[in-house]
């Protein structure tokens, strides 16, 4: 039987969208773009020309939510890869926009730079936990000419080779990015298909849909393009300070975004992926440690299976700053909470210090959690097969069960005992002999290895000459 978690009852789960419902229809949303007001008008929604506060009537949610589809599949250029959402599997999405970077090779902390941002793409790449892609090194170097995010856009896909999730930040980059997904598969028609990538929306709490983002997103939104709405309000900062007001501000975020979707283009997919987060009372930002965090993850989790919709969830990040044991227990607790409530999508590995801080040994440690959150969630198999009750008689009394079949199979199978490559199973004097070294020194010489021998599958070279002249058409302001 799987292990299951719950943090709300079914009621709870239903008060919440009932006051969303209620919510929406009287306090209404913000809406900044006019495009997306026009669209909303059209649709029946009560748009204020003045203040540009959108409301929501019942009827209309209802049915938008009704359009918008329960399954689909997340692509990559990865022969044979693809991410089928809502079919009760999970990845992880690599965490992004670090400032900073632990230098594996120093340990010490430095700004992040182009060099650290392709390092990190390449181990994600190498990890196959990490299904989905996020810079998690912030990307301020494709942000200073239309030619350096062509640039950026095509070695995101370059060296990664699952799923691409990210955002453009005007129309015009919206515009460069749909021509280099067209160069890498062929064409719109085979974009929509695969879906190779999707587009992450984040609504500004409280209750405001912004403008350049969300029309950044509906120039792409006929490419079939997915939709991650991902509001972060925060817990007596941009939100009510009680968690289940936190949960329903997001929620409210969430909802009249997708409304939004399908009111522009009946059967958008998207993923319901709102990050309700906590304030640090003593500074007034966000350092992911707190325990609350799974609690909020685990709740989002809950509130996308009532609507049938795909989920990706975040569990916070963590408060330390270097890689170990405070990083690591926190990531663990956050974690297993949200990975025993089986998110399509968990995001995400490797940041320090509020996600500002990237650190690869971390990134590593994290999968690790992952992986032994994932065997917590599989439960116990109560099959016919795993009662074993025929070895129980052979072996009698007082005998001991490593000789049989039964026993080889499940150490060396993986699915009944999770075996590491990671646990210590040398002696005390094999570990101390080197000078006892420390698991974070260990995962330092993993980092060196794949950042030095891992290499991306490579386009084929007409699909690399058609994704350089795109970009040098896009340096030159063709």
């Amino acid at each position: 039987m799987e292990t299951k978690l719950r943090i709300l009852s079914d009621s709870e789960i239903t008060q919440v969208h009932e006051r969303t419902l209620s919510i929406l229809a009287s306090v209404g949303v913000r809406v900044d773009t006019a495009r997306g007001r026009k669209i909303l008008k059209n649709a029946g929604a009560d748009v204020n020309p003045k203040t540009h506060i959108v409301r929501f009537p019942r009827s209309l949610v209802e049915d938008c939510l009704k359009q918008a589809p329960r399954k689909f599949s997340l692509g990559g250029r990865r022969p044979g890869w693809q991410f089928p959402l809502n079919a009760e599997q999970c990845t992880l999405v690599a965490d992004g926009g670090a400032s900073y970077i632990v230098d594996y090779q120093t340990g010490k902390r430095r700004i992040a730079g182009y060099q650290d941002w392709l390092d990190a793409t390449r181990v994600i790449d190498s990890i196959d936990e990490v299904g989905v892609y996020w810079a998690m090194v912030d990307p301020g170097f494709a942000q200073e000419s239309i030619g350096d995010f062509a640039h950026y856009f095509r070695m995101m896909t370059r060296n990664f080779t699952r799923h691409w999730q990210d955002t453009t930040h005007n129309v015009e980059q919206s515009r460069w990015a749909l021509e280099i997904l067209g160069a890498a598969f062929g064409g719109r028609e085979n974009v929509c298909k695969i879906k190779p990538f999707s587009f992450l929306i984040t609504p500004v709490s409280p209750m405001i849909i912004e403008a350049d983002h969300t029309d950044a997103y509906l120039e792409m939104i006929e490419w079939g393009i997915p939709a991650a709405i991902m509001p972060m309000p925060m817990f007596g900062g941009t939100s009510p300070a009680s968690l289940i007001s936190t949960l329903l501000l997001a929620n409210c975020e969430t909802i009249s975004t997708l409304c939004l979707l399908q009111a522009a283009s009946p059967g958008t997919p998207v993923i319901y992926a709102p990050c309700p987060s906590i304030m640090d009372p003593y500074t007034g930002r966000f350092t992911g440690s707190e325990v609350e965090h799974g609690l909020l993850g685990a709740a989002v989790v809950e509130m996308a299976r009532f609507y049938d919709l795909p989920v990706e969830a975040s569990a916070g990040s963590a408060g330390h700053y270097v890689p170990g044991i405070r990083a690591s227990y926190e990531r663990a607790l956050n974690w297993s909470m949200v990975t025993l409530s089986w998110p399509d999508l968990l995001v995400g590995p490797g940041q320090l210090g509020g996600s500002m801080f990237l650190s690869l040994e971390q990134l590593l440690i994290d999968v690790e959690i992952f992986r032994r959150s994932s065997r917590l969630s599989s439960g116990i198999n109560t099959g016919v097969r795993e009662w074993l009750e025929v070895d129980l008689a052979a072996v009698g009394h007082g005998g001991n069960f490593l000789s049989r079949r039964s026993t080889l199979d499940a150490l060396r199978g993986g699915e009944e005992v999770y075996m590491t490559d990671y646990d210590a199973s040398d002696t005390y004097e094999t570990w101390s002999a080197p000078g006892k070294p420390t698991f974070v020194d260990e995962l330092r010489d993993k980092v060196r290895q794949i950042t030095q021998t891992h290499e991306p599958l490579p386009f084929d070279d007409a699909t690399e000459r058609e994704l350089e002249k795109i970009e040098q058409r896009a340096r030159e302001g063709a």
